[in-house]
């Protein structure tokens, strides 16, 4: 009897769990998305987020996302265009597509998520993007943010990669030989651009930078 009551109190309790959520804005579209119920009171049942995997949350004025951690199983992100001024996806494993571009972000944390393929961070205030643990990268859009650098250099697979209108002085992609599309242009004080390695490219876009020199030959 004593073993069953404890069994019936902590079923009851894990079905109890809440979410805190405390941007109404952020619990609002979700009660818009049928994971809540009622009015805005600051938090969600975890039972009803827990299992979520595609989340679509652009366009809703949000600021801040503390709860999205609760989302485990979620694989898509999109949270373009909102006011956040910060974004940790460590504890969304599963993630492996985030749309945050057109933010207020100043950073923004993917370490913990190795097999994000699609990364969209554009139009943010980010000046410093480290993207050495996400191997799976294939599409990586960082274009007009302050990065003054960006190592890709683990991103063996990256097909896609955007990184217009920063404040980049090197680019370096000699490991990036799967890069089929590249867009570095208006970075002002981008002077030399080796494409040796990238023999996979298709579209090259480099125009509003201090190139003297560029050779495509390679680039059949």
């Amino acid at each position: 009897m004593r073993l069953l009551f404890v069994f019936v109190f902590l079923s009851s309790v894990a079905f109890g769990q809440t979410t805190a959520i405390p941007d109404a804005n952020f619990e609002q579209a979700l009660i818009d998305l049928g994971y809540d119920t009622g009015t805005t009171d600051g938090s969600v049942p975890t039972a009803n987020i827990s299992g979520v995997d595609s989340l679509d949350l652009s366009y809703k004025n949000i600021s801040d996302l503390t709860g999205i951690e609760d989302f485990i199983a979620l694989t898509y992100l999109d949270c373009a265009y909102n006011q956040l001024t910060s974004l940790d996806m460590s504890q969304n494993p599963t993630l492996t597509t985030l749309i945050c571009g057109v933010n207020q972000l100043t950073s923004i944390d993917v370490s913990q998520n190795i097999i994000l393929f699609n990364l969209q961070c554009g139009e943010n205030q980010i000046n410093f993007l480290d993207v050495s643990n996400n191997n799976a990268l294939t599409n990586l859009g960082c274009a007009f943010n302050q990065l003054n650098s960006l190592n890709v250099g683990n991103n063996v697979a990256l097909t896609d990669l955007d990184c217009t209108g920063n404040q980049l002085s090197s680019l370096d992609v000699n490991n990036n030989s799967a890069l089929t599309w590249l867009g570095c242009s208006s970075n002002l004080n981008l002077t030399s651009l080796n494409l040796t390695n990238n023999q996979a490219l298709i579209t090259l876009f480099c125009d509003y930078n201090q190139l003297s020199f560029l050779d495509v030959s390679n680039n059949t």
